[in-house]
């Protein structure tokens, strides 16, 4: 039989889309295979599902894909230099890809977020003031204007709610002494007290 190239094209042509999904298929299975070897690392410190059992490491459950995006990516590129991110999640960071960084962030978002913990009324009551209204005297803005009604979080803004208070007040202690760098919640919480941000913390915790 004589080839007839205009034939071969064709023929080409009508394969070109099954291989393709082939090979989509293929990338897919291996990305999702590479997300669940990190997950299972990421797990040692921060919990199954994101829901840490240890106050040194957050939870990430049901944190805003956006801020975790951003976070991951300052870990890898080495921008977030805070003692705990060099300790910890520099090396961690260093080798996810692009689109592991994605996966992960929106893995984690969809997760049930964790459950508030009860703690002293007295000083939750005075961390909700400060959370919701302020403080004006102090020219301090209500932390709930980016962090959501009730510390959801909003966009690269992170949620707040059930978050474990010593990583809160570690974090919000390394901002304020600026070793972490984050400008806009420096200018928030510089002049804020230490009993003030317990307070806070405390309130956080427990929502």
């Amino acid at each position: 039989m004589k080839f007839n190239p205009v034939i071969a094209l064709v023929v080409g042509l009508s394969l070109y889309p099954v291989v393709m999904a082939k090979d989509q298929d293929t990338s897919a299975a291996r990305d999702q295979a590479a997300l669940n070897v990190t997950l299972q690392t990421c797990a040692t410190c921060h919990g199954a599902n994101g829901r840490s059992v240890s106050p040194t490491f957050p939870n990430l459950a049901a944190q805003t894909p956006a801020y975790l995006e951003a976070q991951l990516k300052a870990f890898k590129e080495q921008t977030r230099s805070d003692p705990d991110a060099q300790a910890y999640m520099w090396g961690m960071a260093a080798p996810l890809s692009e689109s592991l960084i994605h996966g992960l962030a929106e893995y984690y978002g969809r997760q049930p977020g964790a459950a508030g913990r009860p703690g002293d009324p007295m000083l939750i009551e005075r961390g909700k003031h400060v959370f919701e209204e302020g403080v004006p005297a102090q020219q301090i803005p209500a932390c709930a204007s980016c962090h959501g009604a009730h510390g959801e979080g909003m966009a690269t803004f992170p949620r707040l709610a059930s978050q474990h208070a010593p990583y809160l007040l570690k974090q919000l202690l390394v901002i304020q002494s600026a070793l972490r760098n984050a400008p806009v919640m420096h200018g928030v919480v510089k002049d804020l007290t230490r009993e003030q941000i317990q307070a806070v913390v405390a309130y956080l915790e427990s929502i």
